[in-house]
């Protein structure tokens, strides 16, 4: 009899209820369980898990290593997709190889390379992969110099965290002063240029920002699933140009992304980001995770989560091509059920124990009462 396998997502993003989803659907029919922890009460992912617990607050990344080595141990956890602390956590791989856990992660060394988005696209351009222009910015003064060097060659500048995960941070710069325009409708990525270096100016300490010209869709996310042997198994690339998504395979745009993969030892699963530069496709971001949107390869007849699971624990896939490309779609938001009574806070001077949440059916099922629902959209990340 095949023994059920116990794995692990620790704060994570909402749509990654649709990564358990799937590990649960998985074709060999495995019994899997599934733990889940995050600073929030109410996140989906909480009441999705078969248990779940609130994590502690304001831990180091030292202390919450060792948070992690406990879930593992008293959890029997075989499988940890770590996101919170990544860089941490998979610099004591042994220490959880050891607890009886697979860490579904890169190596510390390609974790490190791509934390840094400037480090990340001077390696990238070491082998051969086209990334677009970019300004380190520090300063108001360098901010201005980007800008007015990026507009002089046609462009329309943005900056964003030199460090950071998804779109947190993102601006457009205008040149449009700031008026009703900007606080009507929805709120706008777009900032005035000198809104934003009088904010430079004001801070405490020095920003860390990337300029560069605002990229053009479509944008491509190709979704990777690389071995130790650092083989990718998997290369599927999902666009997006304005609400409509889709599938390709077209190697304008993977090949470069095996190249990253590869190149640098991205274990596991990655997520490797491209837009167009004027004609041709460039890097614009490395997720050395999961991306929010890997459930989305469904359609195309491929259960990545469950392929990764199987990766790290030692069972190799194999090349995974998929059988067909999914039609275009557009990605919406839908009610997911809460815990019926949050769990308690814990304080990390007092580990409070675990609470085991009831498993949830995935099927369909009516809505629950009013206040107990939450929104979860499909969104790529």
């Amino acid at each position: 009899m095949v023994s059920r396998v116990r794995v692990w997502l620790n704060r994570t993003y909402a749509e990654n209820v649709f990564f358990m989803d799937q590990l649960r659907r998985n074709p060999g029919d495995r019994a899997v369980e599934i733990h889940a922890t995050h600073g929030d009460p109410d996140s989906p992912v909480l009441a999705a898990a078969d248990t779940a617990e609130l994590e502690p607050e304001n831990l180091s990344p030292a202390a919450y290593v060792e948070f992690a080595l406990d879930q593992c141990r008293r959890r029997g956890i075989d499988v940890f997709v770590p996101r919170l602390h990544q860089s941490a956590i998979v610099a004591h791989r042994a220490e959880f190889e050891a607890a009886g856990t697979a860490l579904l992660a890169p190596p510390p060394e390609a974790v490190a390379v791509f934390r840094d988005k400037v480090i990340g696209y001077e390696a990238a351009q070491a082998v051969g992969v086209p990334v677009p222009p970019w300004w380190r910015v520090r300063t108001a003064d360098e901010l201005v110099a980007a800008v007015e060097e990026l507009e002089d060659q046609g462009h329309r500048a943005c900056f964003k965290p030199a460090s950071g995960a998804g779109g947190v941070g993102f601006r457009v710069i205008t040149r449009s002063p700031f008026s009703l325009v900007h606080l009507s409708g929805f709120p706008s990525p777009y900032v005035p240029l000198d809104l934003a270096v009088e904010a430079v100016r004001a801070a405490d300490e020095p920003v860390d920002w990337l300029v560069m010209p605002r990229l053009e869709e479509p944008e491509v996310s190709v979704d990777c699933l690389t071995g130790t042997d650092n083989r990718v198994r998997m290369a599927v690339g999902r666009t997006k140009n304005g609400r409509r998504r889709g599938f390709t395979l077209d190697e304008r745009w993977l090949e470069p992304a095996r190249r990253v993969a590869e190149g640098f030892g991205l274990h596991h699963l990655s997520n490797i980001q491209f837009r167009m530069y004027g004609e041709r496709p460039v890097l614009m971001d490395v997720n050395t995770r999961p991306a929010g949107g890997l459930h989305q390869l469904s359609l195309c007849g491929i259960n990545a989560p469950w392929a990764a699971v199987r990766l790290a624990l030692g069972d190799d896939p194999g090349e995974m091509v998929p059988p067909f490309l999914g039609q275009d779609y557009t990605v919406v938001s839908g009610p997911r059920p809460l815990l019926p009574v949050p769990l308690p806070r814990r304080q990390p001077e007092v580990p409070a124990p675990a609470v085991p949440v009831q498993a949830r059916p995935v099927e369909p099922r009516p809505a629950p009462a009013a206040g107990h629902v939450t929104g979860v959209s499909g969104r790529s990340v």
